[in-house]
């Protein structure tokens, strides 16, 4: 319900701004897999400072690398996004002024001796799910594979952890404790009942759209000047070896010695066993255990003279003596395996109290000959050894190409089948094969090898971590570019003959708006307009119900809560697809006074608010006091740096 202030607070891109310091592991993490990036071999721009701040400083190279990443960050969740559009809304300005603030806290720290030790930046990293196994647990394999997949450096990384670590320890505590008067959350609480009601109109392109075809001149013009909007992405061919642990499979046949060594170095886990299944109950004195202990003696159940004791008894099934000794102590495991199914055991004095044990199972499992288990200790080997040839192999193609062998000599020299995939977009699409889909050994390199840059060299990427990899390196690179207007010539017509009609739709429904604005009635203006129109409708509700959650309202509607009473305006319906002329009709205000839950809703998540911006006006008092300077210049040109390479010139 509350979004609404959110979205009226922040721009359409500030999500992505609240994780910038992470770099390009917000992409990594809280996105999936990166889209390709286009500055993976480095920016345009010189050696330019963008910013200082007492011996730190911001170079022109790194404020347009971060704004690519996060532009491809948001391009990820909206594909069609263009760079014209995170540019026109404020998007590198905005990640200009992260990193200034990310570098004036860093100069602020240094002058308070506030550090951030290596053990807390360890631990943040422990906690990236990108970087676990399936347990759970920290895997230095998938840490590495990720960073060599996002062409980063672990001191990239740790770098980008510790600003956000010293961000949030400096500035959370500035915004604690803010507490808003009832006064200051009426006004925005009663704006979620507001309601309003208006007619909408809409004035179809369709309605315009011109049989006769435009010249080829004209049409060769109007490609010309809107060529970005059919520019096809940048594509890549993805040059590929693949290595599998199959390929392992003779080499990691264990010997008849190595099955007999593992076996004897794991004798205790074949050797004959005996386990125990108890019910255990903890009384709190001496004298309550004897008591339930000699109510289970003269014939009740341990559970229910726990339960007539107010306790409940737990039971442990199938225990080791070394797992019982782990949850109930040496002295009581000892007496519980002197004792017979059915025994009572205790009271043994324990950590927590004292322990009555009732022994409800005994279990011998056998001892297990080495001929029995053959089988499993064959599989077990196999599989340690073919990852170690693996990790063997994967360690030689990569020192060989770290000393300066080529793709093609390298894959030739490991006896590799070379294979080479059509061009692809990022996305893994094929532009003139829609119904291409990437195999599940190209998909996992895709994304890699749009980081690469022409010249760089191939890169090990895991396929199946520990079972397939693949040597990987961008083949022939298509640039960002519109194709010949003759294969498009059709699409492009359509489109010339939309934003023809698209310009007369505007026209009519300027002039709608005008007669209204001077008292006339919607459907008498869309009546008299002289072409057939769609009848105007009754659009409206309750701000709450049509802004609740994250779902977006239609604009057609959402412009009715910006507008003045009894004004009209107009409204780009999109993608050349006509306006909609909209009248506000009536408003009935909200009142929250007798709705306290949504009053303290409402204060909690304006607090948060408030209190981001005593941060920001924290660390912009620190900005002027250090006396941080900001090249005016620097963004201006990351902008236009950026503009050109996004569009493919």
């Amino acid at each position: 319900m509350l979004s609404v202030f959110r979205r009226f607070i922040h721009s359409k891109f500030g999500a992505l701004f609240a994780i910038l310091f992470l770099g390009v592991i917000a992409a990594a993490f809280i996105l999936g897999d990166v889209t390709s990036g286009k500055f993976g071999s480095g920016s345009m721009l010189g050696g330019g400072t963008a910013a200082k701040a007492k011996g730190y400083s911001l170079s022109d190279a790194e404020l347009q690398d971060r704004v690519q990443r996060v532009f491809e960050n948001a391009r990820r969740s909206n594909p069609g996004l263009q760079i014209g559009d995170f540019l026109a809304q404020g998007g590198a300005a905005q990640v200009y002024d992260q990193l200034v603030a990310a570098l004036t806290l860093k100069a602020f720290a240094d002058r308070q001796d506030v550090h951030i030790s290596k053990r807390l930046v360890d631990a943040q990293i422990a906690q990236i799910p990108a970087f676990q196994d399936a347990a759970g647990n920290f895997s230095q394999d998938a840490f590495r594979a990720l960073l060599t997949r996002e062409r980063l450096t672990e001191q990239a990384l740790r770098d980008d952890i510790s600003r956000e670590i010293l961000q949030r320890h400096l500035l959370a505590p500035v915004g604690l404790g803010v507490r808003l008067t009832d006064s200051q959350v009426l006004p925005y609480a009663s704006l979620l009942l507001e309601a309003r009601q208006g007619t909408v109109a809409a004035i179809p392109t369709i309605a315009f759209l011109d049989e006769k075809n435009p010249t080829d001149a004209q049409l060769a013009d109007y490609y010309k000047k809107n060529s970005a909007r059919f520019t096809i992405p940048e594509q890549r061919r993805i040059r590929y070896a693949v290595i599998d642990a199959e390929r392992f499979a003779q080499a990691a046949q264990p010997t008849d010695g190595e099955i007999a060594g593992y076996y004897t170095q794991n004798r205790s886990a074949y050797a004959a066993k005996q386990s125990r299944s108890v019910e255990q109950l903890v009384l709190p004195t001496e004298a309550a255990a004897k008591a339930v202990a000699a109510q289970v003696k003269a014939g009740k159940t341990l559970a229910a003279a726990a339960q007539g004791a107010g306790l409940a008894a737990s039971t442990l099934a199938d225990q080791s003596r070394e797992g019982l000794t782990a949850s109930a102590g040496k002295a009581a495991t000892d007496a519980a395996w002197m004792a017979k199914q059915g025994d009572l055991v205790g009271p043994i004095r324990a950590p927590l109290g004292w322990l009555l044990l009732r022994v409800t199972a005994v279990k011998e499992t056998p001892a297990r000959p080495l001929a029995t288990v053959r089988e499993e200790i064959v599989t077990t080997l196999r599989a340690q050894k073919e990852k170690q040839l693996l990790t063997d192999f994967t360690g030689k193609i990569e020192d060989a190409i770290a000393d300066g062998g080529t793709f093609e000599e390298v894959v030739k020299d490991n006896g590799l089948k070379l294979e080479t995939s059509p061009p692809v977009l990022s996305t893994g699409k094929q532009v003139k094969d829609a119904a291409f889909t990437a195999g599940p050994d190209l998909q996992p390199l895709i994304a890699p090898v749009f980081q690469m840059g022409a010249d760089d060299d191939a890169q090990l990427i895991p396929i199946t971590p520990d079972k397939r990899y693949a040597l990987a390196a961008p083949g022939d690179i298509i640039a960002a570019a519109p194709p010949p207007l003759a294969e498009v010539k059709q699409l492009v017509l359509a489109q010339y003959k939309l934003n023809a009609g698209n310009l007369k739709a505007k026209a009519m429904a300027e002039q709608i708006q005008a007669k209204v604005a001077k008292g006339a009635k919607l459907a008498d203006a869309i009546a008299q307009a002289g072409v057939r129109l769609p009848a105007p409708q009754t659009l409206g509700g309750r701000r709450a119900d049509i802004m609740r959650g994250q779902q977006r309202p239609p604009a057609e509607v959402a412009i009715l809560f910006s507008m003045a009473a009894n004004t009209v305006k107009t409204l780009p319906i999109g993608q050349d697809r006509g306006y909609f002329v909209v009248q506000l009709n009536r408003i009935e205000r909200g009142d929250a006074k007798g709705q306290p839950e949504l009053l303290n809703q409402v204060r909690t998540q304006l607090g948060d608010v408030v209190g981001q911006e005593y941060g920001q006006q924290f660390e912009r008092a620190i900005e002027k006091e250090l006396g941080v300077t900001r090249n005016a210049n620097a963004l201006t040109k990351v902008q236009q740096a950026l503009s050109a390479t996004n569009s493919g010139q």
